[in-house]
């Protein structure tokens, strides 16, 4: 049975000098809904102490001059966006992330950014044939029944662009380019092998990767100097709803979304290449709660996008055939892989794990991802008994190289700034 995998395909617009001024205009009304919806939030919030999801916010706006602006689905994607948004700043609060905003207005004095605007199934039509597709005006953009945007588009010559589930128009900063989600048939491939891989994934060391006999480090130190350098040049800016703050918030979504794909893929195909057939990888589900890492920590821990990442894995994953399985972290940063010893007291600095039962002294995270391992393992038995375990102290380290956006052995990545 074929594997069905939703990809996101990003395309120049050809005719952007004759569709730009009605690009503009759906991206200036989105940013209008966006505003109107969050002053009815306000309204709400300050009349019954809660703040409404997303049908509410339809409900209420439905029948709003500003909501006619854009396609019926284009204006629930923003107000769905603006809810999505509030449901996140309440999990950062929770969590103890004193310093999270709502969100806030999309307006520069009296003017307005150009927002994203998203066509669902009832608001766009796609020539494969031309390369073309058809975006919806609401009803007050439009200058007769028939009025729409013609877009034509190019996309890299090896995407095949078919069963088009969304479109999304995006302002860059400099101009529209179109974002089009797809579904794609991958077909149902063997797995490699049956071994079975291990991931623990934290701060410092973004994730481990333990195959039985070798192990994979993969450290996070690119993507903390990064949120660090737009931390720092975000504090710089007068006002967080400025458009150099949106900027900087769009490029370091960028840079991490980019870090995290790089990441991924070279697991899997590393796995791959070891015969892999199942990873197990620790389910960081409740890894925010009921634990203090200290401020600096807290602040670090909130910008891991652990799900994310995972999400990016298992899809990666599904098409070489390999199964994503998430086990239960409880005890594994404890516990002696080879003999199964716990002890709070067993990793004694950072990233060194020292087992006085047994003599193990192994990388820490290794040791975390060896014990997930064993975890996913349907049987121990099988697995070959007793090992030596010298290669848990002594991990294969591959680096995140900022020159050529791709992951490589440390010894093969720029040392250059």
């Amino acid at each position: 049975m074929a594997n069905q995998v939703t990809r996101t395909y990003v395309a120049s617009i050809r005719n952007h000098r004759q569709v730009c001024d009605d690009l503009d205009s759906l991206g200036f009304a989105a940013s209008k809904l966006w505003n109107v919806a969050r002053w009815t939030c306000d309204r709400i919030w300050h009349e019954t102490g809660t703040i409404p999801g997303d049908s509410a916010l339809k409900a209420y706006l439905k029948s709003h001059e500003r909501y006619a602006d854009l396609n019926a689905q284009s204006s629930q994607a923003i107000l769905e966006e603006l809810a999505e948004a509030f449901e996140s700043w309440y999990a950062h609060r929770e969590n103890g992330n004193g310093d999270a905003n709502p969100p806030g207005y999309r307006k520069h004095g009296d003017d307005h950014p150009r927002s994203t605007v998203t066509f669902k199934e009832d608001g766009f039509k796609h020539d494969s044939d031309h390369n073309r597709i058809r975006l919806s005006k609401g009803a007050n953009l439009k200058d007769s029944w028939s009025d729409f945007v013609l877009c034509e588009y190019a996309a890299d010559p090896d995407v095949d662009v078919q069963n088009v589930q969304q479109v999304r128009a995006v302002w860059t900063g400099d101009e529209w380019e179109l974002h089009i989600v797809c579904r794609v048939e991958t077909g149902d491939p063997e797995p490699p092998g049956d071994q079975v891989a291990g991931i623990d994934l934290g701060i410092c060391n973004f994730a481990a990767i333990a195959v039985g006999d070798e192990a994979l480090l993969y450290p996070g130190g690119a993507l903390k100097e990064d949120d660090y350098y737009f931390q720092k040049e975000r504090a710089k800016c007068d006002d967080s709803d400025s458009h150099t703050a949106h900027r900087l918030d769009r490029k370091r979504r960028g840079r991490r979304d980019h870090f995290l794909h790089a990441v991924s893929a070279d697991m899997v195909a590393e796995c791959t290449a070891r015969n892999v057939g199942t990873i197990a990888v620790g389910d960081l589900s409740g890894i925010r709660e009921g634990t203090d890492w200290s401020d600096h920590g807290n602040l670090d821990l909130h910008g891991w996008a652990f799900d994310r990442f995972i999400e990016m894995l298992e899809y990666k994953a599904s098409e070489r055939g390999i199964s994503v399985e998430r086990v239960d972290e409880r005890d594994t940063s404890k516990s002696c892989a080879p003999c199964g010893t716990t002890d709070d007291n067993q990793r004694v600095e950072r990233g060194l794990y020292v087992c006085e039962a047994c003599g193990l002294v192994a990388n820490a995270d290794v040791n975390g991802a060896e014990n997930i391992r064993q975890k996913g393992l349907p049987n121990l038995a099988c697995d070959g008994g007793d090992r030596d375990n010298g290669w848990m102290a002594q991990p294969v380290v591959r680096l995140f190289d900022k020159s050529t956006g791709q992951v490589a052995p440390q010894e093969q990545v720029s040392r250059e700034p």
